[in-house]
């Protein structure tokens, strides 16, 4: 049956209210996200890098060419040492590499544990209280930053964990909110809009941050983030409810519309996905490690780029955040651009859907791979630099239309099952990539220590690009079908029919 969404004349439909909040729930929850890494920067007591020059018993080494109009010096017996005249944004402390990779790493060992329950709690519970408590916590631990800063720096890292905890809930119960509100036909909007609601976090919180430490300091790069958590609790309690027949005042022609497009898609029944054939599917690993490898990418820009623009290339906060921004306003653009060709060729039949998804896994990884790789050696300015992190990430876009969509292809029936899996492996690359850039920077913070970073990065892309052409699949798998529970189906309705 053939359900029309037409726009109900008197009344603006709920469900594209709900689909305008979860674009707004995804931008907060990646404000909450990102807003660390610039907020650091301004935090932490500078150090003096390999690129200052250092007198020690009237020695002078230098080893740059830039000038050091901002340094002092300070004599200690022998020894004269470069002290950095560095804006009064606040506090700051002394947290070396290591620590500040556990602050920014904290958020995901948080979001881990919050991942994979989020699905079965908000069926059990409905998502309106899981999203909007969620944000309002948020709030509330946000605001106590500069508190737990004051205090210790593990209470700073507890505080990202607990951040990190409670944003765990919100994309997978925003699947479920899809799964009871948005008629399949319009279900593309709304998913569109999880994945540009975090890039749109993602631009605007960088320089939104950097602007707010350097006007007023860093202490107010977190109290309005946690006003706006808080107002975007607010709002979600206000406007959105578990489902159509929950809502107060939606119109029953809407409600009637929304629950017909669903028809007998939705079963009432739970199927219990078979996880020995999907962990051992060779077309879902390939998934897996593709899905990861855009995952370790995506997250390493999200931590890292505002400390490497600012540290390494010279840029001042504003800038740096701005800077930071354009790679995913790049990604944001290209998804779309991506899926509309995507669409177009799987529409025409140009092309089989497992070689569609093949084909666009070169611009996904194999060409963000490339230009990792060629940034070390061609970075010889900052400009040229940034240019290649937006090209890598822009194209990095057409993920859109492989690993984001293709749970999709092997199982349409644990499609949620899937994607929590493989996002569940992936969000270790939050932590995971901070370390990694500790362990390469702990000595200096160069552009010879990053290019080992990047190198890494660019190693993850192509392998698993790889492993996908040959091992990927977008064929439906054998183990999506649930035919095997002859008991169970022939039982009910004869159950059904007593009670009738």
């Amino acid at each position: 049956m053939i359900v029309t969404t037409n726009v109900f004349k008197g009344s603006f439909p709920k469900r594209m209210i709900v689909t305008v909040m979860i674009f707004v729930a995804c931008t907060a929850s990646f404000m909450l996200r990102v807003h660390m890494s610039i907020n650091l920067l301004a935090m932490i007591q500078p150090t003096v890098s390999n690129n200052s020059f250092i007198i020690t018993n009237s020695t002078v080494a230098i080893s740059s060419n830039q000038e050091h109009s901002n340094e002092t010096f300070t004599k200690d017996d022998n020894h004269i040492v470069p002290t950095l005249a560095v804006p009064d944004y606040g506090p700051r402390y002394d947290w070396k590499q290591n620590i500040q990779s556990h602050i920014l790493g904290a958020y995901f060992y948080g979001y881990l544990l919050t991942s994979l329950p989020a699905g079965p709690l908000a069926e059990r519970y409905g998502p309106q209280r899981l999203i909007g408590y969620s944000f309002l916590l948020c709030a509330i631990v946000t605001a106590l930053f500069p508190l737990l800063a004051a205090i210790d720096v593990w209470c700073v890292i507890a505080g990202r964990f607990m951040i990190g905890f409670l944003s765990g809930f919100v994309y997978p119960t925003l699947h479920n909110v899809i799964s009871r509100w948005i008629p399949p036909n319009e279900k593309s909007k709304a998913v569109a809009c999880i994945a540009g609601g975090s890039t749109f976090g993602t631009v605007i919180t960088w320089p939104f941050a950097g602007l707010l430490t350097e006007h007023f300091g860093w202490v107010y790069a977190f109290y309005v983030p946690a006003l706006l958590s808080a107002l975007v609790g607010v709002i979600w309690f206000w406007l959105i409810a578990d489902s159509p027949s929950d809502h107060k005042t939606i119109t029953k022609e809407e409600r009637d519309l929304i629950e017909a497009s669903f028809g007998s898609t939705v079963s009432k029944a739970k199927a219990k996905p078979p996880l020995g054939k999907v962990v051992t599917s060779l077309p879902f690993a390939a998934l897996v490690l593709s899905h990861y490898s855009s995952f370790w990418g995506l997250n390493f820009f999200v931590t890292q780029a505002p400390k490497f623009i600012n540290e390494v290339l010279g840029f001042n906060l504003t800038n740096a955040g701005f800077l930071s921004s354009l790679p995913y306003l790049a990604r944001m653009f290209s998804g779309f651009f991506f899926g509309i060709i995507g669409d177009g060729l799987r529409r025409n039949e140009t092309m089989t859907v497992t070689a569609l998804r093949k084909s666009f896994i070169v611009f996904s990884h194999f060409l963000p791979g490339a230009f990792l790789i060629a940034l070390p050696f061609i970075a010889q300015n900052p400009i040229v630099t940034v240019s290649c992190i937006i090209a890598c990430l822009g194209f990095n876009g057409a993920s859109t239309i492989t690993n984001l969509v293709n749970a999709q292809d092997l199982a349409p029936n644990f499609a949620a099952t899937l994607y929590g899996m493989m996002n569940f492996l992936a969000t270790t690359a939050g932590f995971l990539a901070p370390m990694t850039v500790a362990f390469f920077t702990s000595e200096k913070n160069t552009m010879d220590e990053w290019k080992y970073v990047f190198l890494l990065t660019a190693g993850f892309y192509i392998v698993s690009g790889i492993f996908f052409i040959a091992f990927g699949s977008g064929k439906v798998q054998k183990w999506n079908e649930i035919k095997q529970q002859p008991a169970a189906v022939s039982a009910e309705p004869e159950v059904l029919s007593v009670k009738l």
